[in-house]
């Protein structure tokens, strides 16, 4: 009975271990996608003199933007079709995504003057940075919720 039940806890133990392991995988792919869109669209919002709201606007577009081609890419080349692989990327990838920018730009809107900083300012890359760790605190939980389930990157997990 003994080794039944340190059999069991073992099994758990393992599948505890995969599923964070997973999750932590899942989350820095997104947080990548997140932070390639979001440095891109702040860093063409400030040097072309956008205000706060359009430069936000891009940022978030470009994070999910480069967040499904990162999914997309594996996808399309093991052997997926375009509108198979659109699919799996959205039913991925957006629920990550959302939470992701919605506590990024929570953040990096919340310190004052982190948007009208410079590039060569500190306060523009700390804030950039601080927000983007916080959003991948955030958006963890939330993966390692999907996984859970059998949705988020488990549906794609198969084609990494």
């Amino acid at each position: 009975m003994n080794a039944v039940r340190h059999h069991d806890h073992r099994a758990t133990l393992d599948r505890n271990v995969s599923l964070n392991r997973l999750a932590f995988s899942a989350t820095v792919h997104c947080l990548t996608g997140c932070a390639i869109g979001e440095v891109l669209g702040l860093v063409l919002g400030t040097v072309l003199g956008w205000g706060n709201t359009v430069s936000v606007i891009v940022a978030v577009v470009l994070a999910f933007f480069f967040g499904y081609s990162l999914t997309l890419r594996p996808l399309l080349t093991g052997g997926v079709g375009l509108r198979a692989a659109l699919g799996l990327a959205f039913a991925s990838d957006t629920l990550s995504i959302t939470v992701m920018e919605v506590v990024d730009n929570a953040v990096v809107l919340a310190i004052p003057g982190a948007l009208e900083a410079g590039l060569s300012d500190l306060l523009y890359w700390t804030s950039l940075a601080l927000s983007l760790i916080l959003a991948f605190v955030a958006a963890y939980p939330v993966n390692r919720w999907l996984i859970s389930r059998g949705r988020g990157h488990a549906l794609v997990h198969a084609y990494h």
